[in-house]
Order: C-alpha cells, then structure tokens, then sequence
C-alpha cells in the first residue's frame, strides 16, 4: 500500500494542466470509478472495497449528476481514500448535504482535499496571473461548479440569470 507521501506524488504527476486527469489518477492509485444509475439525487458517491478483493477500493458516483459534480464527487471520495481509509470498511457515503453518518470535520477534510486535486494553486495561479481572473471562465477551465471555483478562491460569486 502507498505512502500518504507517494499518493500525494501520483496525484501530483497528473496535475500538469486543466482539467485534472480524474481517471489517470484513479487508475495509478488503483481505484475503480463507476457510474450508478438509479440513485436519487441527494446520494452523490460512495466509496467501498471492491467486493472481490479487499485490498482494492470501488468509487462508486451518481450518474445522473453533472459532469463537474460528478468530477467533485469523484476527487471527494478520493480524498476519503487518501485521508480516511480505515474508515471505509462497507462504505463512506457522501451526499450534496452532508447527512452522512461521518463527522462534519472528515467532510470537510475531504472536501479540501478534492479542492487540492481538482483545482491545485500551481495551475490556477499562472491563469490568474495571465489575466483570466473570471470565476465561470477559471471554473469552466477545470471542469468544476463556479460555487467550487469560488470558494477555492475565498471569493463570493453570484451566478446571473441567462
């Protein structure tokens, strides 16, 4: 199993430009990403070990969320793969509500994390410097909500009406 240090370089190594390589990065930490049909819609993702080994893992993500929640979703359980693996034994469920029966603090660990791999600082920063300082246009560069941009960025943002 890999260090805390050596997840974190994998992770790295895909950070090379937006979006962020979910599925390459899943891959070398060996994880399996799923799409579940049928879930409603207040359930986002799950992981749980793989039925069949348990010493591989299964993120398991709503299919009919949008793609950049579907991508949030996907680093959050991640994160919980990273952060909180002893904690997953049948399953960590994550909802857009946080209802889980998990701590707020261990969401919110999560949740910083897949901020970290989604949208790391070294790939915004060159952006922002360059003049694109738009929280849609930088959102729409990583493939995330202009909600998770924004907060990323500590900066409010109010979606206008089209």
């Amino acid at each position: 199993m890999a260090t805390l240090n050596e997840q974190l370089a994998i992770i790295l190594k895909h950070q090379v430009e937006p979006p962020v390589d979910l599925i390459a990065i899943a891959r070398d930490l060996g994880l399996s990403i799923f799409r579940a049909k049928g879930w409603t819609d207040d359930l986002s993702g799950m992981i749980r070990k793989a039925p069949d080994n348990p010493e591989h893992y299964n993120i398991y993500v709503n299919a009919s969320h949008h793609e950049n929640r579907r991508r949030f979703t996907i680093a959050h359980e991640m994160a919980h793969f990273i952060l909180h693996r002893d904690l997953i034994g049948d399953g960590i469920v994550d909802d857009a509500l946080y209802r889980s029966r998990l701590s707020n603090n261990i969401e919110a660990q999560a949740n910083r994390q897949a901020a970290d791999i989604l949208m790391p600082f070294h790939l915004i920063n060159p952006l922002i410097d360059s003049g694109i300082t738009d929280i849609q246009k930088l959102a729409e560069r990583f493939h995330v909500s202009a909600s998770a941009m924004s907060i990323r960025l500590g900066v409010p943002y109010e979606a206008t009406a089209v």
